[in-house]
């Protein structure tokens, strides 16, 4: 038809522009640079100083980039922020740690939970258990305290360090079995231990005859949104660990990484 030739090639060039224009745009949230110039993006990207002034300038136009009249260098706008933000505000932890859950509990053969924070306290709010026998069943929204066991200490763990005093002079360790940790210095200690490693694990401490490991999802400011633990009968889960924590691990991250965490580069 006639024109057609026309319209695809408009097409597949406007396509190209937007790409490009992703790309400069993806390359601020990647680097660890605060700011950055137009050779430097050009130079990176393997695209003309040319193009990377007009995309910025377009970007600029919607926000998304911001310049310092001053050094002449560009930085993510506050346009970007109100994207950010709207995507973070959308996520449902719950719902998004659904199939990682089931993966999970595949992959260890164990029954896999989900925790949300409530104060001082913290209750299970999903569950998915493997097809055998003898399994670990965990109440929902039962309360439990922060200090004992898995899913507790690893919300626990991952609070700022005046969250963690307040807890622990506010609040009165009662064990709920005879190995919860009822120590302030000893508690305090795990816990640094537990944010070291990424992941805490308990045996018996909640509940005699069961044991996990828990590691926290976290948001993009680093801070525990839920937990998710892998648990099963003590005397089994003993010889287990390594492999659970594995697979928690790989979970946790991926979760992670969709609440808008980026690990520290090294870390």
């Amino acid at each position: 038809m006639p024109g057609e030739p026309t319209v695809r090639e408009n097409t597949g060039q406007v396509i190209a522009t937007v790409e490009r224009a992703v790309d400069v745009l993806m390359y601020f949230v990647e680097t660890s640079a605060a700011t950055l110039g137009v050779t430097e993006i050009a130079e990176a990207l393997g695209m003309s100083k040319a193009a990377v002034h007009r995309i910025l300038s377009s970007l600029r136009g919607r926000h998304l980039i911001a310049l310092d009249p001053v050094s002449r260098r560009y930085s993510l706008g506050i346009g970007a922020m109100r994207l950010g933000l709207s995507y973070l505000d959308r996520l449902d932890a719950r719902h998004i740690a659904t199939p990682e859950l089931v993966t999970l509990s595949q992959r260890t053969d164990e029954t896999a939970t989900l925790s949300l924070r409530t104060g001082w306290s913290r209750v299970y709010a999903d569950q998915v258990t493997p097809a055998r026998e003898v399994i670990m069943s965990v109440s929902l929204g039962v309360p439990y305290p922060l200090h004992a066991g898995g899913s507790s200490k690893a919300f626990l763990a991952f609070l700022a360090d005046d969250e963690i005093e307040a807890y622990l002079s506010e609040v009165r360790l009662e064990p709920l079995t005879d190995s919860t940790i009822g120590d302030a210095v000893r508690l305090r200690e795990e816990l640094a231990e537990i944010r070291e490693r990424g992941w805490a694990q308990s045996f018996a401490e909640r509940m005699s005859g069961a044991a996990s490991v828990a590691a926290p999802v976290l948001d993009h400011h680093g801070r525990p949104v839920v937990v998710v633990s892998v648990c099963g009968p003590l005397e089994r889960f003993r010889t287990e660990v390594d492999a659970c924590v594995e697979a928690l691990l790989d979970s946790t991250g991926r979760l992670s990484a969709q609440m808008g965490w980026a690990a520290p580069e090294g870390g």
